[in-house]
C-alpha cells in the first residue's frame, strides 16, 4: 500500500499550550510537534540533546512558520522535568497537554541482560512517564484550584507492551508499566477533567530507527504489517492529536494501537 497524502489541518488543537517530550530529529517526537504546530498550538519541545532539540525547532518553523519554545530535559532528573513545566507556563501561561514521548530501547536477552541495561530502560521510558505525569497532574491542578479544570496527557506506548520479541523484554515491560500508568492516572486525573490516554505504534519508520536496526529484522517486522510497510511517523502523530484534542472528549483511560499487523 503506499503511504496516504498527508492531511490538511483542521484547527483541532487551536489555542491549546502543548508539550511534547523527545521532540528532537525525524521520528514521532518531531512528527507530533509539527502536527501540534499546524493544528494551531503554541507548542514548548524538549529533549536531552540540546543541538539537535535546536535544530529540529528551526527545522519545525522552516516548515509550518512557527518556531516552537525549547526546553533542554532528561525526564530521568527530577529537577530536569520540574523546569520542563515551569518553561512551559513561562512559554504560553498555562499547560494543556503533554505528550509524553520519551523512551529508550535495546536488544538483549533476559539471560544477557544487565541490570544496568534493566534499569535505564525502565528509568527512561516508565518512570521517565511517570515522572512527567506527575508534573503535568499538579499543575493541572493548580490551574483547576484556579477555576480553569481540563487538559489531557498522551503517553508513547507500544505493541510492545501486549505482544512477544525476543530481545525486548526490557522495553516491552516498560511499555506495559505506561499502559498501566495510562489507565490508572486517568482515573485519578478524571476529577480534573484531565484525560490521560496512549498510543500503542508497532512499527514507525525513520531514519534513527533506520540507523539502529538491523535490515533482517526491519524487514521481518514489515511482513507483519497488514499494510505492506511501516507507519509513517506522522501517521502515528495524527492520532495523538486527536486524543489531545476535544474529538476524543470521552475517551480517558485507553490505549489505541496504531497498528496494521495482522490479528
Amino acid at each position: 500500500m503506499n503511504v496516504p497524502e498527508y492531511p490538511p489541518a483542521h484547527d483541532l488543537l487551536r489555542g491549546r499550550a502543548v508539550v511534547v517530550t523527545a521532540a528532537a530529529g525525524t521520528g514521532i517526537g518531531s512528527a507530533t510537534a509539527r502536527r501540534c504546530l499546524e493544528e494551531g498550538a503554541d507548542v514548548l519541545i524538549s529533549d536531552w540533546h540540546e543541538r539537535r532539540l535546536l535544530a529540529t525547532a528551526e527545522e519545525l518553523a522552516d516548515l509550518t512558520g512557527t518556531r516552537p519554545a525549547t526546553a533542554v530535559c532528561d525526564v530521568t532528573d527530577e529537577d530536569a522535568v520540574q523546569r520542563l513545566v515551569a518553561a512551559a507556563v513561562d512559554a504560553h501561561g498555562r499547560l494543556d497537554v503533554l505528550v509524553n514521548n520519551a523512551g529508550l530501547g535495546g536488544t538483549a536477552t533476559v539471560e544477557a541482560m544487565t541490570d544496568d541495561e534493566w534499569a535505564r530502560v525502565l528509568d527512561v521510558t516508565l518512570t521517565g512517564t511517570f515522572r512527567c505525569t506527575r508534573a503535568a497532574l499538579r499543575r493541572f491542578r493548580g490551574q483547576a484550584d484556579a477555576g480553569r479544570p481540563g487538559g489531557a496527557i498522551v503517553n508513547n506506548a507500544s505493541v510492545l507492551g501486549w505482544r512477544a520479541q525476543p530481545g525486548q523484554a526490557h522495553y516491552a515491560a516498560a511499555k506495559a508499566g505506561v499502559m498501566a500508568l495510562t489507565r490508572c492516572s486517568a482515573m485519578e486525573a478524571a476529577e480534573l477533567e484531565v484525560r490521560v490516554n496512549a498510543v500503542a505504534p508497532s512499527l514507525a519508520m525513520h531514519p534513527f530507527l533506520a540507523k539502529v536496526t538491523d535490515d533482517e529484522l526491519l524487514t521481518q517486522l514489515t511482513a507483519r504489517e497488514a499494510f505492506g510497510r511501516a507507519a509513517e511517523p506522522w501517521e502515528v502523530a495524527t492520532t495523538i492529536v486527536f486524543l489531545a484534542s476535544e474529538y476524543a472528549s470521552y475517551l480517558t483511560g485507553e490505549v489505541l494501537s496504531v497498528s496494521s499487523q495482522h490479528a
